[in-house]
């Protein structure tokens, strides 16, 4: 069976090779982060409750690092989504449930969600020192917590398999942290793509956790801080607007 092309990011192409999954980097791909990657998803996979598609290797070919993981025969959220928009509600309320589910669960062993976040703060040179400070105030006066963070939570790196049973993918941003930082970064992804979804899943998450919207909303400047640094032009007026401290209180 040939290669099947899936998907293509910068500098990474993901294939399906019978009932793996290889994701191939390009050669200029730094290695350090390859195996940060699959050292990431080999920590959650062994988490009980949690389903997680198996890292089966890591290996280079013709000069390109490659993971090689499980395939899980089934359909992404997002492609359910478009092919059913009248279970949008539905899908984004199962989103929710299995969002919760990750939070209960802890990864001690993986990057303290502070630590990268003040890192990435600290390194974006497209805002004013000033504003730096704000963030990276606002950052370490937040509840430090240390539940387990997905980082990409959103409908596209969530598989649901034939039977149901929902698998999540692509763990290379995961960390332990506060879950509001989470979910506001489930937030702002989706707001950048399906306004409407968004406000569906920040409402939903809040009312089934009893959360305050406030509280989450005090994490949105220190998230679209830190995704300002992937230089997505078509992200960065809405991402600048969200970074005013002051205005977001």
């Amino acid at each position: 069976m040939a290669r099947e092309l899936l998907s293509k990011k910068a500098g990474k192409s993901v294939y399906r090779d019978g009932d793996k999954i290889l994701k191939i980097f390009e050669k200029s791909f730094d290695k350090s982060e390859v195996f940060h990657e699959a050292f990431a998803h080999a920590r959650v996979e062994t988490i009980e409750g949690l389903h997680v598609p198996k890292v089966l290797g890591i290996y280079e070919e013709d000069g390109q690092w490659v993971i090689e993981r499980e395939y899980i025969a089934g359909k992404t959220l997002e492609e359910l989504m478009k092919e059913h928009p009248e279970k949008k509600n539905e899908y984004i309320a199962e989103m929710v449930d299995l969002q919760m589910l990750m939070f209960t669960k802890k990864a001690p062993l993986l990057q303290k969600l502070r630590d990268k976040l003040t890192y990435q703060i600290n390194g974006l040179n497209t805002i004013d020192a000033s504003t730096r400070y704000e963030l990276l105030t606002r950052l370490e006066s937040m509840p430090k917590h240390f539940k387990l963070l997905h980082g990409d939570f959103r409908p596209d790196n969530i598989i649901v398999a034939e039977d149901g049973t929902m698998y999540l993918i692509d763990w290379v941003h995961a960390t332990q942290g506060n879950a509001s930082a989470d979910v506001a970064r489930t937030y702002t992804t989706l707001y950048l793509e399906d306004r409407d979804a968004a406000e569906q899943y920040y409402q939903d998450f809040c009312a089934k956790t009893n959360t305050d919207k406030s509280y989450v909303h005090k994490w949105l400047p220190i998230v679209a801080a830190a995704n300002l640094t992937k230089q997505r032009p078509e992200e960065k007026e809405i991402l600048e607007s969200w970074l005013n401290v002051a205005d977001l209180m």
